[in-house]
């Protein structure tokens, strides 16, 4: 786990740099510390080796300015932070379904 956006943009570089394997998926909050999950976003779909993979937005942000720019980056889902249990224990369907996507 990567806890702000300048680490996560650090980490993406450094895959850029050394033949590194990216992750499958990348779960990104529009909100993070030092560094905004938009930027996060935008420099991995500048990425050579990372550009591919599903990005999951995952943000207590419902505002309308977040989830333009989460599509405008090309996140693959945006979705609002759950509050209910339910809710949170369906994440885990949404996200193999991203992962299913770029293997199929």
């Amino acid at each position: 786990m990567i806890a702000d956006g300048e680490t996560a943009i650090a980490f993406i570089q450094a895959i850029d740099a050394v033949p590194t394997p990216c992750p499958d998926l990348a779960i990104v909050d529009i909100n993070l510390p030092k560094k905004p999950g938009r930027e996060v976003l935008e420099r991995m779909r500048q990425s050579e080796r990372c550009r591919h993979i599903p990005v999951v937005i995952l943000s207590s942000s419902d505002d309308e300015r977040d989830k333009a720019d989460a599509a405008r980056f090309g996140a693959s889902r945006y979705i609002r932070k759950p509050s209910s249990l339910d809710e949170f224990l369906n994440l885990g369907s949404i996200f193999k379904a991203a992962l299913s996507k770029r293997e199929g």
